[in-house]
């Protein structure tokens, strides 16, 4: 049984004033969300986690921007405006009600599983908030909220009644010693099980809300697993890093004669199983655990072909040291792709790595298909849903192409 805690209204809201070093100001003028400590050219003295800091010009000591404080974080300083607003649950309740009708477009195609608040992409930072049917989970990357939980609740359930609101928090926050907050924990109502059925598009899906990755599904390929279910009737499809089976059901829903899910975790694939069995798939369905590279570069030798190859792996690069391993595997499954994809077949590759940018990304699988498929031709480009909307430079991570043969 999941525990429920009692979370209460904000007594007092601390307050810090900030000046910034000039490059840093300059940032923040153009929409920046993050100060890092090293930006900081004056504080009087050290805030708590969650202070409401006001960010003042340096040279004319007007306001420049308000944000919370986190001494736990290099970024040091989260901005949540621009504007000299009045920080309290109204403010809040206005910044969900804003996100929400971004989303509207989904919820009105029967979407029943989204993104409600993608983070700084919609000025609350650290804040991500998704929504499987009746049950909201919000996952907090800073302490910076945890002061403002009861608004938090209060605003959501105000704006989109839900049966459960259960709150997890980033490994980093987890671990810190002040959280007295062991997630997961329900924050309002109550949850018969950690598994909450879903839709999108007419596919269902089961999210583990407590145990799941990220908030318990991968919610932002939503339109590339439509637009691969749509490519797929009558056709074979081989779904690389295929995690609970996202890509392989929309392509079995959508008509595909044989589908193949590749992953390393067996409790995945034991879920695309489940997916598979609860949409009543009728094709072919296979899973195969392993290391993708290793399956793929045997496939290759066997001489396998499927008409539409989808490879999404995870991030390849968490860290700046990273990137040039992350290229050359990027390279590598852009490669076994082609080789792996039939004639008049279609190749999807993705990238979720935000240090990998959109033109480096396409620029190296344009380099690795002219030496694999001469004549490959580049049939759309995919970035951000509407769920996952972009506001900053860091905030965009995810791209994907897709090539016909």
């Amino acid at each position: 049984m999941i525990e429920r805690i009692e979370i209460e209204k904000p007594e007092k809201i601390n307050r810090l004033a900030v000046k910034l070093k000039p490059a840093s100001q300059k940032h923040i003028r153009n929409g920046h969300p993050w100060v890092f400590d090293e930006s900081i050219a004056q504080l009087k003295k050290e805030g708590d986690c969650g202070d409401l800091t006001i960010i003042y010009d340096r040279k004319s000591n007007k306001f420049l921007a308000l944000g919370l404080y986190d001494p736990h974080s290099p970024i040091r300083i989260k901005v949540i405006s621009t504007s000299q607003i009045e920080f309290n649950q109204d403010w809040l309740r206005e910044k969900l009600s804003v996100a929400l009708r971004i989303r509207h477009p989904l919820i009105e195609e029967g979407v029943t599983g989204f993104r409600w608040v993608h983070g700084e992409n919609d000025g609350l930072p650290s804040f991500v908030l998704d929504i499987y049917a009746n049950v909201g989970v919000l996952k907090l990357y800073s302490g910076i909220w945890f002061p403002y939980l009861q608004w938090i609740r209060d605003a959501i359930l105000a704006i989109f009644p839900l049966d459960a609101i259960v709150l997890r928090t980033g490994r980093k926050v987890a671990a810190l010693k002040e959280n007295k907050i062991q997630s997961p924990v329900l924050i309002h109502g109550t949850l018969d099980s950690p598994q909450v059925e879903f839709e999108e598009y007419g596919v269902k899906f089961i999210a583990n809300v407590l145990a799941g990755h990220k908030t318990g599904f991968f919610l932002d390929h939503r339109d590339n697993r439509k637009v691969i279910g749509m490519m797929a009737k009558g056709k074979s499809v081989l779904d690389v890093f295929s995690y609970a089976g996202g890509f392989s059901v929309h392509a079995l829903v959508g008509g595909a004669k044989e589908v193949v899910s590749l992953d390393i975790s067996k409790a995945a694939l034991d879920a695309a199983r489940e997916h598979a069995v609860i949409n009543q798939c009728e094709g072919n369905h296979k899973v195969i655990q392993g290391d993708a590279f290793e399956v793929l570069k045997t496939m290759v030798n066997e001489g396998k072909k499927f008409d539409i190859v989808v490879i999404d792996p995870p991030s390849m690069a968490k860290s700046q040291k990273e990137i040039s391993k992350a290229e050359n595997a990027y390279s590598t499954l852009a490669k076994f792709g082609a080789q792996l994809v039939a004639g008049d077949g279609v190749l999807m590759l993705a990238s979720c790595s935000s240090r990998i940018s959109a033109d480096r990304f396409f620029e190296i699988n344009d380099h690795v298909l002219s030496d694999h498929l001469p004549n490959f031709k580049l049939l759309r480009k995919n970035f951000h849903d509407i769920d996952h909307p972009t506001g900053f430079p860091e905030g965009a991570y995810l791209k994907c192409g897709y090539y016909s043969v």
